[in-house]
């Protein structure tokens, strides 16, 4: 079982992810990767440069060479792990969590991220680290220009002329993460015209929280409308997950982004959707529609990149990080929020959404150790079972019912049991909630 490895990586404050710990973890994952290149990409967090140092120390201790890329975001970094013929990646970041924390992402040689599973390897060889001989020691280098080598590739799979000649307005809230140092350049590449937020790095996240919720990115919204921009776009902290704003300045959750991609991926290319057992029943209407089969995982970016690895054209979850495995393994909020805008050239964002069928989807949250998450666990799945209703256990316990499902199970970051409902509205939703708390509750 993984102590340091969750769901994506391993995350901590400061205090947590310690300088120390990061070296240890860097000399293990050198040595789960065999010593081989090692590609170091980092966020613009306060603590970053600290860590990063003791990421290099710590492959360079056990013989690796390490090929510094910089600040980027991480679909830049994950994009030049095949490019540059890696043999792993780590990405310093804490993607959307608050300013305090940071993380390590890791990535193997064909770019899939490394699950808590195979986190737990890493940190068995924690236990037993040798260190290279004194004439053994890694070789450090560095990689400029990744951000550019990743719009030349995103350019490659978009009809840029059919963008020019339309020359849509976007706000672009970058959020003082990632997406500021790529985000820009891309869409006035593609021929936008760009309204920059929020779109210097700032680890402290002065403009707004790193998480790019509907109470977070009021800002954009509010610009979108008094800009008459054609739609705004927000990014988490490292970028790989977006979101948007329509062009009346309405929020669109990252569940109709990925069923959006979704439809405009099958209109160009039949084939499986990977998706995670918390993503919305559209997904699985507008794969029927077109054909094609929707294969669920657990929730987390990891076992996304597995799935689509095996073979399919699309994979993504709700929180909009969304997978094109013509670019890369990773979830891309900068190829998806591209390939969105070029839609945007044939019809209004709110017309593309009237395609999407319509869901509502809640979210709470219960603290819980993890003794009384598994009591939890259990106790749905007695439900279920009693009541001979259809359920799936891959990741906590999900219950299906007729245009509805709910979700119970452990967060794998924090001491909570996570409870999603959905629904055809919002109340059906929230009822479905009260009634699986009250049973998991024992009430």
């Amino acid at each position: 079982m993984a102590k340091y490895f969750g769901t994506n990586g391993a995350r901590g404050t400061f205090q947590q992810l310690s300088p120390e710990l990061v070296m240890k973890l860097s000399q293990a994952i050198g040595l789960y990767f065999n010593k081989g290149k090692i590609l170091l990409a980092r966020d613009g967090r306060l603590t970053g440069e600290t860590l990063k140092h003791a990421a290099v120390s710590g492959l360079l201790s056990v013989g690796c060479t390490v090929v510094e890329l910089g600040m980027v975001s991480s679909p830049t970094a994950e994009y030049m792990v095949r490019k540059l013929n890696a043999d792993g990646l780590i990405i310093i970041t804490a993607s959307h969590n608050p300013p305090e924390w940071n993380g390590l992402k890791v990535v193997d040689s064909e770019g899939i991220a490394i699950s808590k599973e195979r986190g737990g390897e890493i940190e068995k060889l924690m236990d037993g680290i040798e260190i290279a001989g004194w004439d053994k020691t890694g070789k450090l280098r560095s990689h400029e220009g990744s951000a550019e080598e990743h719009i030349e590739e995103i350019l490659g799979h978009i009809d840029v002329d059919k963008v020019k000649k339309k020359k849509p307005k976007i706000v672009l809230d970058c959020g003082n993460g990632m997406a500021s140092v790529i985000a820009p350049k891309l869409f006035s590449s593609m021929g936008c015209e760009v309204i920059p937020l929020n779109s210097h790095v700032d680890g402290t996240f002065p403009g707004r929280p790193s998480e790019p919720t509907e109470a977070n990115v009021k800002e954009m919204l509010a610009l979108v409308k008094e800009t008459k921009a054609d739609a705004g776009i927000a990014w988490d902290g490292d970028a790989d997950r977006v979101v948007f704003a329509d062009e009346k300045g309405n929020f669109v959750i990252g569940d109709k982004v990925f069923a959006l991609c979704v439809i405009l991926k099958l209109k160009e290319k039949k084939g499986k959707v990977v998706s995670t057992v918390a993503t919305s029943l559209a997904i699985e209407e507008i794969a029927r529609k077109n054909g094609a089969e929707v294969v669920y995982t657990k929730i987390g970016a990891p076992y996304l990149s597995e799935a689509v690895a095996k073979g399919a054209v699309i994979g993504g979850e709700e929180v909009g990080g969304i997978i094109f495995p013509e670019i890369s393994f990773a979830k891309e909020g900068l190829f998806a929020s591209a390939k969105i805008v070029e839609a945007l050239c044939t019809k209004s964002l709110s017309e593309w959404l009237k395609e999407i069928p319509e869901y509502r989807n809640i979210k709470e949250k219960v603290p819980a150790d993890e003794a009384k998450a598994k009591k939890m666990i259990t106790a749905a799945k007695k439900y279920a079972e009693e009541n001979k209703l259809d359920y799936v256990d891959i990741d906590g316990i999900k219950i299906n019912y007729e245009n509805s499902w709910v979700i119970i199970r452990p967060s794998g970051t924090e001491a909570y049991v996570r409870i999603f409902a959905e629904a055809k509205t919002a109340e059906e939703a929230k009822e479905l909630i009260k009634k699986h708390e009250k049973i998991v509750s024992g009430e």
